[in-house]
């Protein structure tokens, strides 16, 4: 039985990397079953081209799926699109959500000569103790900081599409020769060029996660009382609360409202935004309940399938009859 991870995912085959060659798997029925869910980044059990058992993740992502980083990279564009900060404060939020460290990447530098709009990024970005890094794919610019930052860690790149992480790859690691895709004329925005993820190895040291793009993420997953966690500024004024559960829009006794000035705009504004997503998410609960029982658990540093409640009481039932014909029998 051999180990290695799942570098990519296309249709029903799973391609995994042991360190020194490459395999095409196959999924073994039994874990489809169990509805066990592999996904780029996973650490497997692999023979005869079948994949037989995953160990447990150290952290993932759900959309898209990919398990096990280092870091989050967000790329974002200075132009061509247009630089969203309610979209990039989405990344950022989501990162935070799954516990990663999350460095920017603003990309397009050559596109870019407002001055004003630069400044702002790090008015807003470095107090909050965020790594910040500007680049330019078609010109270089940058690519030996970001370089720099990807050593020694398996990073993934979030951001929409259009704003050039191919293009980044691209220019650092040309051999690859990823395709990429100008931006439309017509919408202002970029096209998928990625179609799934894939784990790309940059060096010996070096690993980047290229997926299809992050576009649809919404925050109707969590409560929203949850949400300002999500904000390091948000989540420090808020001790000074009155109430615990207070959601920092209109309560009495607020400290983040008592100090609203603290707060850049535009991230207090994705904050509303998220806690708007997260209400759904509530009267979804209240509506629907979330009980689920999970169908696998950790043994031995593996998942593995639980035996369902009715199988449980079903061998029980077989071990009750034969326990009572051994007692007919010593009659």
């Amino acid at each position: 039985m051999a180990k290695g991870q799942v570098y990519k995912i296309h249709s029903d085959f799973y391609y995994v990397d042991d360190g020194v060659n490459s395999y095409e798997c196959k999924v073994r029925e039994v874990l489809k079953k169990q509805k066990q869910s592999i996904i780029t980044g996973d650490f497997v059990e692999f023979d005869a081209g079948y994949i037989t058992g995953c160990y447990p993740r150290k952290n993932f992502i759900l959309r898209p799926g990919v398990a096990n980083l280092d870091q989050v990279i967000v790329v974002s564009a200075l132009k061509e699109p247009d630089l969203s900060f309610k979209q990039l404060n989405r990344f950022i939020a989501l990162a935070r959500f799954y516990n990663l460290e999350t460095i920017l990447c603003f990309n397009k530098d050559d596109l870019c000569s407002d001055s004003v709009l630069l400044d702002r990024i790090s008015d807003i970005y470095e107090p909050l103790g965020f790594k910040i890094v500007f680049t330019s794919a078609t010109r270089h610019f940058g690519l030996d900081k970001f370089f720099d930052i990807l050593k020694d860690k398996t990073s993934v790149l979030c951001g929409t599409s259009g704003v050039g992480k191919s293009s980044l790859i691209n220019a650092i690691a040309p051999d690859l020769k990823l395709k990429t895709k100008s931006i439309s004329e017509k919408s202002g925005r970029g096209t998928h060029t990625t179609r799934h993820c894939q784990i790309i190895k940059i060096n010996d040291s070096a690993k980047i996660v290229d997926t299809p793009g992050f576009s649809n993420v919404k925050f109707d997953f969590l409560m929203p009382k949850d949400v300002g966690l999500l904000f390091v500024e948000i989540k420090d004024l808020a001790e000074g609360c009155k109430y615990a559960d207070c959601l920092h829009i209109y309560e009495d006794g607020c400290n983040v409202l008592s100090n609203i000035d603290k707060i850049e705009k535009t991230r207090y504004e994705s904050y509303l935004d998220f806690v708007n997503e997260a209400k759904e998410f509530k009267e979804k609960v209240k509506n629907e309940g979330l009980k689920r029982e999970t169908s696998q658990k950790v043994l031995h540093n593996r998942n593995i399938v639980k035996i369902s409640g009715k199988k449980r009481q079903s061998a029980r039932n077989n071990l009750k009859q034969l326990v009572y014909k051994e007692i007919e029998n010593d009659e």
